[in-house]
Order: structure tokens, then C-alpha cells, then sequence
């Protein structure tokens, strides 16, 4: 194998509960791409506008970031975790199955919403799960917990498409010059921004002639092996009701001289770190609370904002540049043809999800530090020559795959790198989570305004400066680490050969 006996060990010990992370979050991937390909179905079965279809997008983004601030609640204890991670994918079978039943906009918008809640959760209870597990060996494996969440996005369109109507699903009189520019239509839906599509009279009464329940209720039972995984996972560490007590698989003799190697002791906690020493990760609300900031110096602080600022330009340019690239082709000066302007968000998506799989063994090789700084200076290098040569189609396609290569590992490697400085005491995988998400729904709205005032051009100059922003912030957080007080352990801390201290031995703890 690629990396060390040590990792290799560890790996095999939680073997059972990091793929039951991995799948959990392909479960996320799932529902989060499904719904643009699928919208106008929707609107048919619902005989709503597009302009009331387009909040569905908004209440699942927005309970999605709703529920990424809440999961740091189910993270206290071990069975909290679990139970909410069992709850929050058994959810989202249960939305795939319960959506081809929703005949009304409102109770869509509500089955979705919970959708959101249970993503949010999914994602910051994952991510922290996988940190607490591995601490400093935790790159490797964000990475390819966020490969499975490409994954997943991947294939819910791919499921969806053989089922999507290809002419307008409600049958009218009106139908004919609107189901000539279905396609198009279906392209540009992006969350709340229906206003460009305004000029196109879509029917919203008559027979419903849809087909995609069958693409829904095909994804729940391909996503009902999670929560069968998870409860597994439960019944395993003795955590169902029914059972009591605790068993731990026996370590092999190799591991176990692994484990026990001698160990120094570990120097008290600076006062940067000790606010939280005593609790580790928490939600939101919870590191907020004015007894956690007590004694913490204003790096501490820093690293956390600072790191969370970066994740909302970087997944804000994910969003926006995913939501409005097929908009901007089709537009002057491009005027690509649709059919082929619509390969533009497969591509961004299919680089993105290859650049997760290459990031899992370039992560072991190279520091989290280093591949940030990589990929927030190919974003903006990109976003530049896109400006430079904006009237090269060609070239268009060739920056949309090279942005989604380096925004591919920016969140796994900026998370591993701001636990790393916080000795993985503080908030950080929750303030990360949250910034991302909030960065995701504001850009792209606020994209989305501005094309319509501007025009498409400014599209890639709003990526300049975000991409700009991401490096800044960046900056400022190397700045930061080297501010921010390291106890005098960490130099022992930092050999290949020692396993990490921090109350961890590397095996699933409760």
C-alpha cells in the first residue's frame, strides 16, 4: 500500500465506520444534484410557474445550511452521531420515495427542506466524525469522503435523465413553441433566478404526462443501503436499544506494538487552546457561547474566520460557476449551441469529482497547507486566462475543467489544515461547514443579480474577484498560523513515525 504501516492500520481497525462515513455521504451527493435536472417535471407535477418551482431550490439550500449550523448538536456523544446520521439518510430515502407523491409546490418545497436539514447534518457530522477518528492522519480520508460526495452527484443525474420529458409534460394548446426550448429551459434553472426564462409561456394546466417518479423512487432503494449501513454500524458498537455494554474488536499483534509505542507526555494545553480542551467539536450556537472564548488569544479567532472565509469564495465559486456557466456560454460574445453549451456543467462536475479521486493519494504525499495554496492560485490563474481569452470557446471548455480540477480538494485539505493548527480543539470543522454553505446560497444569488444587471461578462469578473478574495484570505490565514501559539509537544508531534496524541489511540472511541 501507498502510505505507512501506521496509517494502514488504523484504517483497517475503523475500517467498518469510515465506509459507513464514505456512504453516507454519497447519500449526500445523491440528493444535492438531483433536483436542477429534474425541475421542470417537477413544476408539471406540482402545475406550478417557474417562479414559484425555483423556492424549492432556496428552502432545500437554505434548511441545508440551516441543518450544517445544527449537526454540531448530534456530535456530543458517539450513539448522538450515529443516531442522527441513521435518521438524516433513512430521510432522504423517504424524501426520493414521498416526492413523486407531492402535488402541490408548498408541500414539495417542505419534503425538501427536510431533505436540506438532513444533508446539513450529514455533512458537518461526517467531516467531523472522520477528523476525530484520524486527527493528523485526516487528510487522506476527507478526501475521499468528498470523492464519494461527487460521486453521488454524478449519478443521480445520470438516473434522473432516461426519465425526463422531452417535450412539455403538461399537454395543452400552448405546449409547441415551449417544448422546442425545453432543453434550454431546463440548462438555465438555477435557485431563484427565473427571470431571464420569463419570456417563455409555459402551461401550467392540463395532463401531467411525467415519467420521473420512477427516477425517484430508483434512487431510494439505491440510497436504502446507508441507513442499513449505519444501523449496522450501531449494532455493532452495542448502541441499539436493545443491547448494552461495548465491544471492541482485538488488535493484532502487529497494531497493537504499533499502538503502544512509548509516547511522550504531552505539555498542558497553551490558553489559545484550552477554551476548548475540555469539549472538542461542537455545534455552532455551542462555540459561540461567550464561556468558550475566555482566555483565547485573537489568533484563535482569526483561524476560524479566516478559514471559513476562504471555503465561502471557493464553494461560492463552485455554486455560481456551476449554476450560471451554461448561461454565460449561450450569451454573447460565446453564443454557443445549447446541445453544446449543456456539456459545460457535466464537465465542471466530472473534474471535480476526478480531481477528489487524485487528491486521495496525492494528500497522503503533500501537506493540506500546500495543496490549498495550489488550488486557490490555479483558481485564480484560471479565472484570468478565461477573462483573457473570453471569446475562445475552446478555451472555455478547457478552463471549466481545469477550475473543477482545482476547486476539487479545496474544502477536505483547507479542513484538514485548520484542525491541524487548532490541535483539533476548536470549532473549526462546524464554522467551515457553515461558511461554505452560507457562500454556496449567497454568491450564487448574488451572481445571478448581477448578470441580470450587468450582463453575462460579468460573470467570470465576479469569479476574478472571489477567486482574488479566496487567495487574500488565505494569506492572511498563513499569516494567522504563525501567530497562533503551538504547545511544545507539537515538534514530537510532527514525526512520521509517532501516532497521534490528543486522547486518541486511533480506534473508535465512544
Amino acid at each position: 500500500m501507498w502510505w505507512d504501516e501506521r496509517v494502514s492500520a488504523r484504517f483497517r481497525r475503523n475500517l467498518q465506520p469510515t465506509l459507513t462515513y464514505w456512504s453516507v455521504f454519497f447519500s449526500f451527493g445523491l440528493c444535492i444534484a438531483f433536483l436542477g435536472p429534474t425541475l421542470l417535471d417537477l413544476r408539471c407535477q406540482t402545475q406550478s410557474s417557474l417562479s414559484q418551482i425555483t423556492w424549492v431550490f432556496f428552502s432545500q439550500q437554505f434548511c441545508l445550511l440551516l441543518g450544517s449550523c445544527l449537526g454540531g448538536v448530534f456530535k456530543r456523544t458517539l450513539s448522538q452521531s450515529l443516531f442522527a446520521l441513521f435518521a438524516s439518510s433513512l430521510a432522504i430515502s423517504l424524501v426520493f420515495a414521498i416526492i413523486p407523491l407531492c402535488h402541490n409546490v408548498v408541500v414539495l418545497a417542505v419534503v425538501m427542506a427536510v431533505a436540506g436539514l438532513a444533508m446539513g447534518c450529514i455533512d458537518t457530522i461526517s467531516n467531523m466524525q472522520l477528523v476525530k477518528i484520524y486527527q493528523k492522519d485526516s487528510a487522506i480520508f476527507l478526501q475521499a469522503l468528498h470523492f464519494f460526495v461527487g460521486f453521488g452527484a454524478l449519478l443521480s443525474p445520470l438516473i434522473a435523465d432516461p426519465f425526463l420529458s422531452d417535450t412539455n409534460c403538461i399537454l395543452s394548446n400552448s405546449t409547441a413553441n415551449a417544448s422546442s426550448n425545453l432543453p434550454h429551459i431546463r440548462k438555465s434553472l438555477v435557485p431563484h433566478h427565473p427571470g431571464n426564462l420569463s419570456h417563455y409561456d409555459l402551461p401550467m394546466k392540463g395532463m401531467v404526462v411525467t415519467r420521473v417518479s420512477y427516477a425517484f423512487w430508483i434512487m431510494a432503494l439505491i440510497n436504502l443501503p446507508v441507513p442499513i449501513a449505519v444501523f449496522l454500524l450501531l449494532y455493532k458498537e452495542r448502541m441499539v436499544p436493545c443491547f448494552n455494554g461495548s465491544s471492541h474488536p482485538l488488535l493484532s499483534a502487529d497494531e497493537l506494538a504499533l499502538e503502544t509505542q512509548p509516547v511522550e507526555k504531552e505539555e498542558p494545553p497553551t490558553t489559545a487552546q484550552r477554551p476548548r480542551a475540555a469539549e472538542g467539536h461542537d455545534d455552532l450556537f455551542s462555540c459561540c457561547q461567550s464561556k468558550n472564548f475566555r482566555g483565547a488569544s485573537y489568533t484563535y479567532f482569526a483561524v476560524h474566520i479566516t478559514g471559513a472565509l476562504v471555503l465561502f469564495m471557493t464553494d461560492g465559486i463552485v455554486g455560481e460557476y456551476s449554476g450560471f456557466i451554461y448561461s454565460y456560454a449561450v450569451e454573447e460574445p460565446l453564443s454557443v449551441v445549447h446541445k453544446v453549451a449543456g456539456y459545460l456543467p457535466s464537465l465542471f462536475w466530472g473534474f471535480i469529482t476526478l480531481g477528489r479521486l487524485i487528491s486521495i493519494p496525492v494528500s497522503y504525499r503533500m501537506k493540506p497547507a500546500t495543496m490549498v495554496f495550489i488550488n486557490v492560485v490555479g483558481v485564480l490563474v484560471t479565472f484570468l486566462l478565461l477573462l483573457i481569452f473570453s471569446y475562445s470557446v475552446v478555451f472555455l471548455f478547457v478552463g471549466t475543467a481545469s477550475l473543477g480540477l482545482f476547486l476539487s480538494s479545496t474544502f477536505p485539505s483547507m479542513l484538514a489544515y485548520t484542525e491541524d493548527i487548532l490541535q483539533y480543539r476548536g470549532c473549526a470543522t462546524t464554522v467551515l461547514v457553515t461558511g461554505a454553505g452560507i457562500g454556496e446560497m449567497v454568491l450564487q444569488l448574488l451572481v445571478g443579480s448581477i448578470i441580470h444587471d450587468q450582463g453575462s461578462y460579468s460573470f467570470l469578473v465576479c469569479g476574478m474577484i472571489f477567486g482574488g478574495l479566496a487567495f487574500t484570505f488565505y494569506a492572511f490565514l498563513l499569516f494567522f498560523h504563525r501567530m497562533y501559539p503551538k504547545p511544545s509537544s507539537d515538534l514530537d508531534d510532527a514525526s512520521p513515525d509517532k501516532p497521534a496524541v490528543m486522547d486518541d489511540t486511533g480506534q473508535y472511541q465512544r
